[in-house]
Protein backbone atom coordinates (compact mmCIF):
# COMPACT_ATOMS: atom_id res chain seq x y z
CA UNK A 1 0.00 0.00 0.00
CA UNK A 2 1.40 3.51 -1.14
CA UNK A 3 1.46 6.04 1.79
CA UNK A 4 -1.14 8.83 0.98
CA UNK A 5 -0.42 12.24 -0.51
CA UNK A 6 -0.90 14.46 2.21
CA UNK A 7 -1.62 18.52 2.25
CA UNK A 8 0.35 19.81 4.81
CA UNK A 9 -1.77 20.74 7.82
CA UNK A 10 -0.12 23.22 9.92
CA UNK A 11 -2.72 22.68 12.10
CA UNK A 12 -2.53 18.79 12.21
CA UNK A 13 -1.55 17.12 15.78
CA UNK A 14 1.96 15.76 16.22
CA UNK A 15 1.54 11.90 16.66
CA UNK A 16 3.86 9.17 18.32
CA UNK A 17 3.01 5.63 17.76
CA UNK A 18 3.66 2.64 19.87
CA UNK A 19 3.65 -1.08 19.24
CA UNK A 20 4.32 -4.17 20.83
CA UNK A 21 5.53 -7.42 20.12
CA UNK A 22 4.79 -10.60 22.61
CA UNK A 23 7.11 -13.07 22.87
CA UNK A 24 5.31 -16.52 22.19
CA UNK A 25 1.67 -14.91 20.46
CA UNK A 26 1.85 -15.65 17.14
CA UNK A 27 0.80 -12.71 15.14
CA UNK A 28 -0.04 -12.39 11.57
CA UNK A 29 1.50 -9.32 11.02
CA UNK A 30 4.87 -8.11 11.98
CA UNK A 31 5.52 -5.09 14.53
CA UNK A 32 6.97 -3.07 11.88
CA UNK A 33 4.23 -4.19 8.97
CA UNK A 34 1.73 -3.12 11.70
CA UNK A 35 3.10 0.20 12.94
CA UNK A 36 3.37 1.06 8.89
CA UNK A 37 -0.46 0.53 8.71
CA UNK A 38 -1.07 2.60 11.95
CA UNK A 39 0.60 5.07 10.78
CA UNK A 40 -1.33 5.36 7.47
CA UNK A 41 -4.40 5.33 9.82
CA UNK A 42 -3.50 7.72 11.76
CA UNK A 43 -2.51 10.10 8.49
CA UNK A 44 -6.03 9.04 7.32
CA UNK A 45 -7.25 10.69 10.71
CA UNK A 46 -6.04 13.57 9.69
CA UNK A 47 -2.42 13.54 12.09
CA UNK A 48 0.90 13.88 11.36
CA UNK A 49 2.75 11.22 12.73
CA UNK A 50 6.44 12.56 14.17
CA UNK A 51 8.07 9.76 15.75
CA UNK A 52 7.31 5.77 16.44
CA UNK A 53 8.70 3.14 18.98
CA UNK A 54 7.93 -0.67 19.88
CA UNK A 55 9.01 -3.21 22.54
CA UNK A 56 9.15 -6.94 22.72
CA UNK A 57 7.59 -7.96 25.81
CA UNK A 58 7.42 -11.36 27.78
CA UNK A 59 3.88 -10.11 28.76
CA UNK A 60 1.47 -7.32 28.70
CA UNK A 61 2.27 -5.11 31.85
CA UNK A 62 -0.88 -5.60 34.15
CA UNK A 63 -0.51 -1.83 35.01
CA UNK A 64 0.86 0.51 32.23
CA UNK A 65 0.32 -2.04 29.72
CA UNK A 66 4.64 -1.57 28.31
CA UNK A 67 7.60 -1.96 30.37
CA UNK A 68 8.18 1.04 32.68
CA UNK A 69 11.71 1.74 31.08
CA UNK A 70 9.78 2.02 28.13
CA UNK A 71 6.98 4.15 29.22
CA UNK A 72 10.05 7.07 30.49
CA UNK A 73 11.64 6.74 27.19
CA UNK A 74 8.39 7.42 25.37
CA UNK A 75 7.85 10.18 28.11
CA UNK A 76 11.41 11.83 27.14
CA UNK A 77 10.86 11.44 23.08
CA UNK A 78 7.45 12.76 22.85
CA UNK A 79 7.95 16.09 24.90
CA UNK A 80 11.23 16.74 22.58
CA UNK A 81 9.10 16.02 19.71
CA UNK A 82 6.44 18.35 20.90
CA UNK A 83 3.67 14.98 20.66
CA UNK A 84 -0.17 15.72 20.95
CA UNK A 85 -1.49 12.24 20.60
CA UNK A 86 -0.17 9.02 21.53
CA UNK A 87 -1.70 6.04 19.43
CA UNK A 88 -0.97 2.25 20.70
CA UNK A 89 -1.30 -0.31 17.86
CA UNK A 90 -3.50 -2.51 20.28
CA UNK A 91 -6.63 -1.96 21.80
CA UNK A 92 -6.50 -0.98 25.69
CA UNK A 93 -8.15 -1.54 28.14
CA UNK A 94 -9.95 1.11 30.87
CA UNK A 95 -7.57 -0.03 33.56
CA UNK A 96 -4.22 0.39 30.62
CA UNK A 97 -6.07 3.58 29.47
CA UNK A 98 -6.89 4.86 32.62
CA UNK A 99 -3.36 4.44 34.10
CA UNK A 100 -1.26 5.43 31.01
CA UNK A 101 -3.36 9.08 31.16
CA UNK A 102 -1.87 9.41 34.28
CA UNK A 103 1.51 9.15 32.96
CA UNK A 104 1.23 11.01 29.99
CA UNK A 105 -0.52 14.28 31.77
CA UNK A 106 -3.74 15.90 30.61
CA UNK A 107 -1.83 17.30 27.83
CA UNK A 108 -1.65 14.34 25.95
CA UNK A 109 -4.39 12.72 24.05
CA UNK A 110 -4.18 8.76 24.27
CA UNK A 111 -5.75 6.45 21.48
CA UNK A 112 -5.43 3.14 20.67
CA UNK A 113 -5.69 0.92 17.24
CA UNK A 114 -9.75 0.61 17.32
CA UNK A 115 -10.35 4.71 18.73
CA UNK A 116 -8.23 5.50 15.56
CA UNK A 117 -10.55 3.34 13.76
CA UNK A 118 -14.01 4.75 15.14
CA UNK A 119 -12.29 8.30 14.28
CA UNK A 120 -12.02 7.31 10.47
CA UNK A 121 -15.49 6.00 10.37
CA UNK A 122 -16.62 9.06 12.05
CA UNK A 123 -15.03 11.25 9.25
CA UNK A 124 -15.93 9.10 6.53
CA UNK A 125 -19.50 7.99 7.38
CA UNK A 126 -21.66 9.86 4.36
CA UNK A 127 -25.33 8.36 5.35
CA UNK A 128 -27.32 8.63 8.07
CA UNK A 129 -27.06 4.71 8.74
CA UNK A 130 -23.19 4.83 8.45
CA UNK A 131 -23.34 8.43 10.88
CA UNK A 132 -25.90 5.96 13.28
CA UNK A 133 -23.72 2.97 13.32
CA UNK A 134 -20.44 4.66 13.76
CA UNK A 135 -21.79 6.77 16.71
CA UNK A 136 -23.41 3.29 18.73
CA UNK A 137 -19.85 2.17 17.91
CA UNK A 138 -18.28 5.20 19.92
CA UNK A 139 -20.29 5.24 22.73
CA UNK A 140 -19.87 1.45 23.20
CA UNK A 141 -16.53 1.54 23.31
CA UNK A 142 -15.87 5.31 25.14
CA UNK A 143 -18.47 3.74 27.99
CA UNK A 144 -16.20 1.41 30.15
CA UNK A 145 -13.40 3.94 29.85
CA UNK A 146 -14.86 6.92 31.19
CA UNK A 147 -12.18 9.20 33.14
CA UNK A 148 -12.38 12.77 34.09
CA UNK A 149 -10.35 13.57 30.65
CA UNK A 150 -13.63 11.87 28.99
CA UNK A 151 -16.86 13.42 30.78
CA UNK A 152 -19.24 15.36 28.71
CA UNK A 153 -18.94 12.34 25.64
CA UNK A 154 -23.07 12.74 24.83
CA UNK A 155 -21.73 15.66 23.20
CA UNK A 156 -18.74 14.40 21.52
CA UNK A 157 -19.04 10.43 20.30
CA UNK A 158 -19.60 10.53 16.44
CA UNK A 159 -20.81 14.33 16.78
CA UNK A 160 -24.40 12.81 17.69
CA UNK A 161 -24.74 15.44 20.12
CA UNK A 162 -24.53 18.14 17.41
CA UNK A 163 -26.84 16.66 15.24
CA UNK A 164 -29.59 15.91 17.44
CA UNK A 165 -28.69 14.72 20.76
CA UNK A 166 -29.96 15.99 24.30
CA UNK A 167 -27.85 18.97 24.05
CA UNK A 168 -26.72 17.87 28.08
CA UNK A 169 -26.55 15.27 30.62
CA UNK A 170 -29.58 16.34 32.76
CA UNK A 171 -29.07 17.23 36.64
CA UNK A 172 -27.26 15.49 39.01
CA UNK A 173 -29.02 13.34 41.64
CA UNK A 174 -27.77 13.83 45.48
CA UNK A 175 -24.34 12.06 45.72
CA UNK A 176 -24.15 11.44 41.98
CA UNK A 177 -20.34 12.49 40.34
CA UNK A 178 -20.35 13.85 36.67
CA UNK A 179 -18.91 10.37 35.98
CA UNK A 180 -21.69 8.51 36.90
CA UNK A 181 -24.14 10.99 34.72
CA UNK A 182 -22.46 10.66 32.02
CA UNK A 183 -22.46 7.05 31.96
CA UNK A 184 -26.46 7.36 32.71
CA UNK A 185 -27.04 9.62 30.06
CA UNK A 186 -24.48 7.45 27.15
CA UNK A 187 -26.19 4.27 28.22
CA UNK A 188 -29.59 5.89 27.37
CA UNK A 189 -28.05 7.09 24.11
CA UNK A 190 -27.07 3.51 23.45
CA UNK A 191 -30.09 1.93 23.78
CA UNK A 192 -31.47 4.72 21.36
CA UNK A 193 -29.41 3.90 18.68
CA UNK A 194 -29.93 0.73 18.74
CA UNK A 195 -33.83 0.91 18.14
CA UNK A 196 -32.67 3.28 15.08
CA UNK A 197 -30.41 0.37 13.84
CA UNK A 198 -33.17 -2.02 14.60
CA UNK A 199 -35.88 -0.32 12.13
CA UNK A 200 -32.72 0.57 9.49
CA UNK A 201 -32.17 -3.40 10.03
CA UNK A 202 -36.27 -4.48 9.46
CA UNK A 203 -35.99 -2.28 6.45
CA UNK A 204 -32.87 -3.84 4.69
CA UNK A 205 -34.85 -7.31 5.25
CA UNK A 206 -37.59 -5.91 3.58
CA UNK A 207 -35.53 -5.03 0.50
CA UNK A 208 -34.12 -8.25 0.58
CA UNK A 209 -37.41 -9.93 0.88
CA UNK A 210 -38.80 -8.13 -2.11
CA UNK A 211 -35.27 -8.91 -3.87
CA UNK A 212 -35.54 -12.57 -3.75
CA UNK A 213 -38.75 -12.86 -4.49
CA UNK A 214 -38.23 -11.22 -7.62
CA UNK A 215 -35.60 -14.04 -8.39
CA UNK A 216 -32.23 -11.31 -8.29
CA UNK A 217 -29.66 -12.79 -7.00
CA UNK A 218 -26.87 -11.40 -5.17
CA UNK A 219 -23.15 -11.09 -5.08
CA UNK A 220 -21.18 -8.92 -2.63
CA UNK A 221 -17.58 -7.35 -2.28
CA UNK A 222 -15.75 -8.08 0.78
CA UNK A 223 -11.90 -7.64 0.97
CA UNK A 224 -9.16 -5.75 2.88
CA UNK A 225 -8.79 -1.42 2.83
CA UNK A 226 -7.80 -0.40 -0.20
CA UNK A 227 -7.85 -3.39 -1.89
CA UNK A 228 -9.62 -1.85 -4.75
CA UNK A 229 -13.36 -2.74 -4.55
CA UNK A 230 -14.91 0.21 -4.96
CA UNK A 231 -12.55 0.99 -8.47
CA UNK A 232 -13.98 -3.00 -9.30
CA UNK A 233 -17.85 -2.22 -8.86
CA UNK A 234 -17.16 0.58 -11.02
CA UNK A 235 -15.35 -1.68 -13.91
CA UNK A 236 -18.22 -4.51 -13.19
CA UNK A 237 -21.16 -2.26 -13.70
CA UNK A 238 -19.66 0.85 -15.35
CA UNK A 239 -20.76 3.19 -12.65
CA UNK A 240 -19.08 6.23 -10.77
CA UNK A 241 -18.89 5.22 -7.36
CA UNK A 242 -16.40 7.04 -5.23
CA UNK A 243 -12.83 5.24 -5.28
CA UNK A 244 -9.89 6.58 -3.71
CA UNK A 245 -6.56 5.07 -2.98
CA UNK A 246 -6.57 5.29 0.99
CA UNK A 247 -8.12 3.61 3.92
CA UNK A 248 -11.82 3.12 4.51
CA UNK A 249 -12.11 5.75 2.01
CA UNK A 250 -15.94 4.30 1.34
CA UNK A 251 -18.02 2.57 4.20
CA UNK A 252 -21.93 3.00 2.85
CA UNK A 253 -22.73 0.00 0.96
CA UNK A 254 -23.40 0.49 -2.41
CA UNK A 255 -25.16 -2.12 -5.06
CA UNK A 256 -25.76 -1.41 -8.33
CA UNK A 257 -27.04 -3.97 -11.20
CA UNK A 258 -24.72 -6.09 -13.40
CA UNK A 259 -25.27 -8.22 -16.45
CA UNK A 260 -23.66 -11.47 -16.55
CA UNK A 261 -22.99 -13.16 -20.15
CA UNK A 262 -25.34 -15.60 -21.36
CA UNK A 263 -26.85 -15.59 -17.99
CA UNK A 264 -29.47 -13.10 -16.09
CA UNK A 265 -28.60 -9.65 -14.10
CA UNK A 266 -27.43 -9.98 -10.95
CA UNK A 267 -27.06 -7.59 -8.05
CA UNK A 268 -23.59 -6.57 -6.77
CA UNK A 269 -23.04 -4.75 -3.44
CA UNK A 270 -20.10 -3.02 -2.28
CA UNK A 271 -19.29 -3.13 1.58
CA UNK A 272 -17.47 -1.85 4.47
CA UNK A 273 -13.50 -2.05 4.12
CA UNK A 274 -11.73 -4.79 6.84
CA UNK A 275 -8.58 -4.23 8.72
CA UNK A 276 -6.61 -6.19 11.17
CA UNK A 277 -7.98 -5.78 14.89
CA UNK A 278 -11.43 -4.38 13.75
CA UNK A 279 -13.15 -3.40 16.77
CA UNK A 280 -15.57 -5.88 17.54
CA UNK A 281 -18.06 -2.61 18.80
CA UNK A 282 -17.44 -1.77 14.96
CA UNK A 283 -18.24 -5.34 13.56
CA UNK A 284 -21.56 -4.95 15.97
CA UNK A 285 -22.75 -1.91 14.80
CA UNK A 286 -22.36 -2.61 11.07
CA UNK A 287 -24.29 -5.73 11.77
CA UNK A 288 -27.37 -4.34 9.51
CA UNK A 289 -24.78 -3.99 6.35
CA UNK A 290 -23.05 -6.97 7.16
CA UNK A 291 -25.76 -8.88 7.07
CA UNK A 292 -25.89 -7.83 2.99
CA UNK A 293 -22.78 -10.35 3.23
CA UNK A 294 -24.06 -13.12 5.18
CA UNK A 295 -27.25 -13.26 2.99
CA UNK A 296 -25.03 -12.83 -0.41
CA UNK A 297 -25.32 -15.97 -3.38
CA UNK A 298 -21.82 -15.40 -4.17
CA UNK A 299 -18.71 -13.25 -2.56
CA UNK A 300 -15.87 -11.90 -4.22
CA UNK A 301 -13.09 -11.92 -2.53
CA UNK A 302 -10.46 -8.86 -3.15
CA UNK A 303 -7.25 -8.65 -2.92
CA UNK A 304 -4.56 -6.65 -3.38
CA UNK A 305 -2.16 -8.39 -4.60
CA UNK A 306 0.51 -6.10 -5.40
CA UNK A 307 0.55 -5.83 -1.28
CA UNK A 308 3.62 -7.34 0.34
CA UNK A 309 1.11 -8.23 3.19
CA UNK A 310 -1.82 -9.92 0.39
CA UNK A 311 -1.23 -13.35 2.35
CA UNK A 312 -1.76 -11.54 5.89
CA UNK A 313 -4.84 -9.74 4.30
CA UNK A 314 -6.63 -12.71 3.22
CA UNK A 315 -6.54 -14.19 6.64
CA UNK A 316 -7.65 -10.66 8.20
CA UNK A 317 -10.66 -10.81 6.34
CA UNK A 318 -11.05 -14.69 6.26
CA UNK A 319 -11.20 -14.30 10.21
CA UNK A 320 -14.06 -11.20 9.91
CA UNK A 321 -16.32 -13.76 7.96
CA UNK A 322 -16.39 -16.24 10.23
CA UNK A 323 -16.95 -13.35 12.79
CA UNK A 324 -20.08 -12.53 11.18
CA UNK A 325 -21.11 -16.56 10.04
CA UNK A 326 -20.16 -15.82 6.32
CA UNK A 327 -17.16 -18.39 6.51
CA UNK A 328 -19.31 -20.97 4.58
CA UNK A 329 -20.12 -18.63 2.01
CA UNK A 330 -19.29 -19.34 -1.57
CA UNK A 331 -16.66 -17.42 -2.90
CA UNK A 332 -14.38 -16.00 -5.87
CA UNK A 333 -10.36 -14.62 -5.02
CA UNK A 334 -9.91 -11.61 -7.17
CA UNK A 335 -6.21 -10.53 -7.08
CA UNK A 336 -6.50 -6.57 -8.15
CA UNK A 337 -4.58 -4.58 -8.91
CA UNK A 338 -2.29 -6.73 -11.38
CA UNK A 339 -0.94 -3.62 -12.99
CA UNK A 340 0.93 -2.91 -10.13
CA UNK A 341 2.34 -6.51 -9.54
CA UNK A 342 6.06 -6.54 -10.32
CA UNK A 343 7.22 -9.84 -11.22
CA UNK A 344 5.00 -13.19 -11.61
CA UNK A 345 1.16 -13.59 -10.14
CA UNK A 346 2.19 -15.20 -6.54
CA UNK A 347 0.18 -18.77 -5.80
CA UNK A 348 -1.76 -18.33 -2.27
CA UNK A 349 -3.19 -20.79 -0.56
CA UNK A 350 -7.06 -21.71 -0.96
CA UNK A 351 -9.22 -21.68 1.91
CA UNK A 352 -12.40 -23.78 1.87
CA UNK A 353 -15.46 -22.61 -0.06
CA UNK A 354 -13.12 -20.59 -2.72
CA UNK A 355 -14.88 -21.39 -6.62
CA UNK A 356 -11.88 -19.99 -7.95
CA UNK A 357 -9.29 -17.61 -8.92
CA UNK A 358 -9.50 -14.79 -10.81
CA UNK A 359 -6.31 -11.83 -11.82
CA UNK A 360 -7.53 -8.55 -12.62
CA UNK A 361 -7.16 -4.61 -13.05
CA UNK A 362 -9.77 -2.95 -11.89
CA UNK A 363 -8.29 0.62 -12.89
CA UNK A 364 -7.42 -0.86 -16.36
CA UNK A 365 -10.36 -3.29 -16.74
CA UNK A 366 -7.77 -6.41 -17.15
CA UNK A 367 -9.47 -9.57 -16.60
CA UNK A 368 -12.92 -8.42 -16.24
CA UNK A 369 -14.28 -10.38 -18.54
CA UNK A 370 -13.38 -13.47 -17.53
CA UNK A 371 -14.52 -12.42 -13.77
CA UNK A 372 -17.98 -11.92 -15.33
CA UNK A 373 -17.93 -15.65 -16.50
CA UNK A 374 -16.48 -17.23 -13.69
CA UNK A 375 -19.51 -15.35 -11.35
CA UNK A 376 -22.05 -16.47 -14.14
CA UNK A 377 -20.17 -20.40 -13.69
CA UNK A 378 -20.31 -19.87 -9.98
CA UNK A 379 -23.63 -18.70 -9.53
CA UNK A 380 -24.83 -21.56 -12.76
CA UNK A 381 -24.30 -24.56 -10.38
CA UNK A 382 -26.45 -23.67 -7.72
CA UNK A 383 -29.53 -23.42 -10.21
CA UNK A 384 -32.61 -25.50 -10.52
CA UNK A 385 -33.78 -27.33 -13.71
CA UNK A 386 -36.71 -27.78 -14.56
CA UNK A 387 -39.30 -29.18 -17.71
CA UNK A 388 -42.18 -27.00 -18.10
CA UNK A 389 -44.65 -26.17 -21.20
CA UNK A 390 -45.32 -22.50 -20.96
CA UNK A 391 -48.67 -21.93 -22.94
CA UNK A 392 -48.72 -19.08 -25.60
CA UNK A 393 -51.16 -17.05 -23.70
CA UNK A 394 -48.64 -16.65 -21.23
CA UNK A 395 -46.35 -14.67 -23.90
CA UNK A 396 -45.33 -11.83 -20.77
CA UNK A 397 -43.77 -15.08 -18.56
CA UNK A 398 -42.14 -16.31 -21.88
CA UNK A 399 -40.45 -12.61 -22.62
CA UNK A 400 -39.46 -12.25 -19.07
CA UNK A 401 -37.66 -15.72 -19.55
CA UNK A 402 -36.02 -14.39 -22.28
CA UNK A 403 -34.68 -11.73 -21.14
CA UNK A 404 -33.58 -12.95 -17.88
CA UNK A 405 -31.03 -15.49 -19.40
CA UNK A 406 -33.33 -18.53 -18.28
CA UNK A 407 -33.86 -20.29 -20.80
CA UNK A 408 -31.64 -23.50 -21.78
CA UNK A 409 -33.34 -25.24 -24.87
CA UNK A 410 -37.20 -24.66 -26.21
CA UNK A 411 -39.51 -26.11 -28.95
CA UNK A 412 -42.84 -25.93 -29.21
CA UNK A 413 -46.29 -28.10 -29.74
CA UNK A 414 -49.69 -27.01 -30.28
CA UNK A 415 -49.83 -26.33 -26.14
CA UNK A 416 -47.06 -24.06 -25.82
CA UNK A 417 -43.58 -23.76 -25.43
CA UNK A 418 -41.28 -26.53 -24.03
CA UNK A 419 -38.92 -24.76 -22.09
CA UNK A 420 -35.43 -26.49 -19.94
CA UNK A 421 -35.69 -23.59 -17.79
CA UNK A 422 -32.35 -22.99 -15.22
CA UNK A 423 -32.71 -20.35 -12.65
CA UNK A 424 -32.46 -19.54 -8.71
CA UNK A 425 -34.34 -22.01 -6.90
CA UNK A 426 -36.44 -19.12 -5.58
CA UNK A 427 -37.48 -18.34 -8.66
CA UNK A 428 -38.39 -22.01 -10.18
CA UNK A 429 -40.71 -22.04 -7.52
CA UNK A 430 -42.83 -20.16 -9.23
CA UNK A 431 -42.83 -22.35 -12.61
CA UNK A 432 -43.77 -25.05 -10.97
CA UNK A 433 -47.10 -25.22 -11.99
CA UNK A 434 -46.05 -25.04 -15.60
CA UNK A 435 -43.62 -28.12 -14.63
CA UNK A 436 -44.52 -30.96 -17.38
CA UNK A 437 -44.29 -33.24 -14.72
CA UNK A 438 -44.90 -31.46 -11.86
CA UNK A 439 -42.04 -32.36 -10.01
CA UNK A 440 -38.19 -30.74 -10.12
CA UNK A 441 -35.64 -31.89 -11.46
CA UNK A 442 -32.11 -30.53 -10.34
Amino acid sequence: MSKPELIANEDAERAYLVGIEVQQVSAPFSVADSLSELALLAETAGLEVVGQTFQRLRKINAKTFIGSGKLEQIIDEISLLDVNVIVFDEELSPRHQRELEKQFGETIRLLDRSALILDIFAQHARTSEGALQVELAQYEYRLPRLTRQWTHLARQAGGGGARGGSGGVGLRGPGETQLEVDRREITRKITKLRAALEQVRSHRRLHRTRRQGSGMQLAALVGYTNAGKSSLLNALADSDVYAADQLFATLDPTTRRISLPNYSDVLLTDTVGFIQKLPTTLIAAFRATLEEVVEADLLLHIVDVSHPNALQHIDAVEDTLAEIDAASMPRILVLNKIDLLEGPLPQLPLVDNYRSVVAASALEGEGITDLLSTMRDVLAERDTTLEVLLPYHAGSEYSKLYERGYIRQQSTDENGWLLTLSMPKQVSNYYLKFAIDSTEST
